[in-house]
């Protein structure tokens, strides 16, 4: 199918729930899931929330972890024409209270380690319909009786709680059962999803994206992938590494939706932050794309047990949402073999917009070229394209681009132009052979006495200082220059009195011009990050 052509995500998945309907569709904590099993549980699901009142076009939260019912309820929302809205499993109750009201959620799927947090809500958001999962729901009789007693009885990681309207996954699965077959028609412009933004620089919107969108994103992103696809051993199903939180866009646009349209094998990590135990599930299973950012590529290649693991089947480390840096890709390159193939996109545009060739087999650093059908323009602060080779502000035209935010004509309006560009916040410049590279994010951009001060290049240059192991740079208030620069540094050795703040501005004196010098250094134990690993400068830059 053409990627322009608009289509919709029920449609795709329908057509792979029937072709591979014997293989698996994800593998979780030794079990799978085929794709016909997952195909009569989303059919189930969609039935029951259709049961409970619920009309096409009403939105679903969805708050679960990399776990088998993430699957099968995002197939199952879609399928019934209702709409997903992804949230973090482990949102504060300010940021879950935020998103349930602004989406206007009717119902929410999510694990009972945080049904504490929706009965804090329970009387000021929408939610009326619950469903409750564990850990254990699909993992079989036996086993799943042992992991839920594990969490709720040893580990102690499910809170005492009140919720006696909520029905358990397997009681609305049960109850689906028994009700008619979902007959909803999808359109390709019905919403599918809500994507909230991270909230980096302010109060998180959420993205609508279309049915269209996403499909269109899928079979773009397919298209690009071919030369490694191809390199898949003949009659061996393609698996992917699902350490990406699947709620964020990044993981459920290019692992989970890919996966079900591919009709590939996602190798589910319910705690990706538990590097060694992810590298115990690698070593026992064939893989053959490792999508992930900066940090994951950076903690497994420097784990003691990666050389336990045979990367020899790996065709494709993606990386994305944050910049790689090339230490990190030299090191990954080293540990496994494989060359990381970064790229760039944003929720806005569902969110893949351009990849580096998936063949290549050196990291250029670059952000690659755009996918098919993606036009892309850098542009000034009038919306005017900048001359070449100069950095100018990313703008975005093409199928995967979201048609605006939930609820916002204001914040639309001030981020697409008359032309259907999405204009990103992200300042790039277009090497010679038309490739793209990151220079900044404009709203992090510092003012220093009127020169633009970009935060991207203060930190390559304190990354390598010896003993940093993380650090950024943002903007604080300066009576004299407007604004300053504030720095803030983590330590590789916390105990460690090396490199003092006398060492860091010597080697800023010594490579940066005056006006791009901290004005103050900060050490700290970590720096606040999302859930996949970008640097909240927001709340730095409200600290300063």
């Amino acid at each position: 199918m053409p990627y322009g052509s608009p289509t919709t995500l029920v449609a795709l998945f329908q057509r792979s729930f029937q072709a591979h309907r014997e293989l698996p569709a994800c593998i979780c904590m030794g079990r799978s899931l085929s794709f016909g099993q997952l195909d009569e549980l989303s059919r189930a699901l969609a039935a029951h929330l259709l049961a409970q009142g619920l009309n096409k076009g009403d939105r679903v939260a969805v708050m679960l972890p990399n776990v088998p019912q993430m699957l099968v309820t995002v197939a199952a929302v879609l399928r019934a024409g209702l709409v997903v809205v992804n949230l973090g499993p482990q949102l504060s109750v300010p940021e879950l209270e935020h998103q349930l009201k602004d989406s206007g959620a009717r119902a929410v799927v999510f694990m009972e380690t945080e049904a504490s947090l929706l009965q804090q809500l329970a009387e000021t958001t929408p939610a009326r319909h619950l469903v409750v999962a564990s850990l254990g729901d699909l993992l079989g009789p036996l086993k799943g009786a042992v992991v839920n007693h594990w969490m709720r009885r040893v580990r102690r990681l499910v809170p005492a709680h009140e919720l006696p309207s909520a029905v358990s996954f397997n009681q609305a699965i049960d109850n689906g059962r028994r009700q008619p077959a979902p007959d909803v028609v999808v359109l390709p412009d019905d919403i599918a999803a809500l994507q909230y933004t991270g909230g980096t620089t302010g109060p998180s919107k959420g993205v609508v994206l279309l049915h269209r969108n996403l499909a269109a994103n899928l079979l773009q992103s397919e298209v690009r992938y071919q030369p490694a696809l191809a390199r898949c051993p003949v009659g061996e199903q393609w698996v992917t590494v699902g350490a990406l939180p699947l709620h964020h866009i990044f993981g459920f646009t290019l692992v989970l939706l890919l996966g079900l349209h591919q009709g590939s094998c996602v190798l589910l990590i319910p705690n990706a932050h538990d590097t060694a135990g992810m590298l115990k599930v690698l070593a026992r299973h064939r893989f053959h794309a490792f999508p992930a950012i900066n940090a994951m590529f950076l903690a497994v290649a420097n784990h003691a047990d990666v050389d336990k693991v045979d990367w020899s089947s790996l065709r494709l480390s993606l990386g994305g949402a944050t910049a790689v840096e090339p230490a990190t890709a030299l090191l990954w390159l080293l540990k496994t073999g494989s060359t990381i193939c970064q790229g760039y996109g944003l929720s806005e545009a569902s969110p893949a917009v351009t990849c580096n060739p998936v063949d290549e087999t050196t990291f250029s650093g670059h952000l690659g070229q755009p996918l098919p059908g993606t036009e892309l323009q850098l542009v000034d602060d009038e919306g005017r394209p900048v001359p070449p080779g100069t950095a100018g502000e990313i703008a975005i035209r093409g199928p995967q681009v979201m048609p605006g935010y939930w609820q916002r004509p204001d914040e639309t309006a001030r981020v697409m132009t008359a032309s259907g560009y999405l204009r990103s916040g992200d300042i790039g410049v277009f090497d010679d052979d038309g490739a793209l590279r990151l220079v900044d994010r404009k709203k992090d951009l510092i003012f220093v006495s009127g020169f633009n001060v970009y935060p991207n290049e203060i930190e390559d240059v304190v990354a390598q200082i010896p003993g940093v192991r993380d650090c950024a740079a943002v903007s604080m208030p300066d009576a004299l220059a407007g604004e300053a620069i504030k720095l803030v540094l983590v330590k590789s050795d916390p105990s460690s009195a090396s490199p003092s703040e006398a060492e860091v501005r010597a080697w800023c004196e010594a490579r940066l011009s005056g006006y791009k010098r901290p004005k103050v250094v900060e050490f700290r134990p970590h720096l606040p990050r999302t859930s996949v690993g970008k640097v909240l400068r927001r709340e730095l830059r409200e600290d300063a």
